[in-house]
């Protein structure tokens, strides 16, 4: 199974969602207004009995399949006035796309169309490609830089799925001929250095742990002195996501930096936040207060098998503009795959591929 197949069946939250709306919508269409019946007129001479045609012969054309005729036909369609175009907008909201967004988005759907009749599909098609026409700019992998060891600090709140990325990453860098090293620095959780160690041990990475409460700046160091050391291409940092008291953390994260940046003057080399896609709008508020706290140089979302709002993707690529590395759509090493903008928008509205 391709991963655009498993993100299509997984994404049947939000996919299907929109697709209900979408055909509630199109449903909506006001009656016609039935025209006053014309006076009867004279009867019209007998007209010549219509030559049959062949089945093959009434299959529509190019042309005809390209203007939708043909079997699209008989799809339910609605003429595109202020009235669709508001509930197209309303519908776009409700999937956490954020209403600069979709209001964008559906201003983009309406130029031009104002006036003629849309069908379900045609309307997927079109928000597919406007919704990949805003991700296009941020759709790029995790870099990768000559440097050694790479120093990559992840961080996000508990709960965002950050210690699975950090372990799945980790798990493909491996497979990929990198020489990879984990520091658990999240100290202030067993589960998560517990978690981290699993991972590690079925990738054959090297997880440097600490005793719970431990101060991760001193953690950090030793892990970027191993990896310099071991020769490792890349060193992969997990940190504490506590918001509860940000001071704390912004301090701890500013202290990790300090510390290691006495080793390597250019480190972090990336730092990543972790998003959990069910978190909806509150997504983009934890992006605010990370790029804060630290300089975040790209995203990557978790759990987007789980919620029936991946809109948020959508809205935190238009506000931020920040790459999006990865997505994550289960639990498993191959759960997680680059992201491709035009994958995701398909599988997002329920297109077909």
């Amino acid at each position: 199974m391709s991963f655009f197949q498993k993100l299509k069946s997984r994404l049947t939250r939000s996919s299907s969602k929109l697709e209900e709306g979408l055909e509630a919508i199109v449903a909506e269409a006001p009656e016609p207004v039935a025209p006053e019946a014309p006076a009867p007129a004279a009867p019209a001479p007998a007209a010549p009995q219509p030559v049959p045609v062949p089945a093959e012969a009434r299959k529509p054309g190019f042309f005809g399949r390209l203007l939708g005729k043909g079997e699209d036909a008989a799809a339910p369609r609605r003429v595109l006035d202020d009235e669709m175009l508001e509930s197209l907008e309303e519908l776009l909201i409700a999937s956490d796309m954020g209403v600069e967004t979709a209001l964008r988005v559906s201003a983009n759907i309406a130029e031009g169309r104002m006036g003629k009749k849309l069908s379900v599909p045609e309307i997927k098609a079109l928000l597919a490609d406007e919704i990949a026409r805003i991700m296009e700019p941020v759709a790029r992998p995790l870099p990768i830089y000559p440097k050694r060891p790479q120093v990559v600090l992840v961080v996000g709140v508990n709960g965002s799925g950050k210690t699975t990325t950090i372990g799945k990453l980790a798990s493909q860098f491996r497979a990929a001929g990198k020489q990879v090293v984990i520091a658990a620095g999240d100290t202030f959780r067993a589960a998560a250095v517990e978690q981290l160690k699993v991972w590690g041990d079925r990738a054959g990475v090297p997880v440097l742990t600490a005793p719970e409460g431990s101060d991760p700046a001193s953690l950090a160091f030793d892990a970027l002195t191993k990896a310099q050391e071991d020769g490792a291409d890349l060193l992969m940092i997990d940190t504490a996501g506590r918001l509860q008291n940000r001071a704390d953390l912004m301090e701890e994260l500013a202290k990790i930096i300090r510390v290691i940046r006495k080793i390597d003057e250019t480190a972090p080399h990336n730092t990543l936040l972790v998003l959990d896609a069910t978190t909806g709008q509150n997504a983009l508020s934890q992006v605010e207060i990370f790029s804060k706290i630290a300089d975040v140089s790209g995203l990557v979302m978790t759990k987007l098998d789980g919620t029936a709002k991946g809109g948020v993707l959508v809205a935190l690529a238009d506000k931020f503009g920040l790459p999006i590395h990865a997505i994550g759509v289960g639990e498993q090493i191959d759960d997680l795959a680059p992201f491709d903008p035009e994958d995701f928008a398909r599988a997002l509205v329920g297109a077909n591929e």
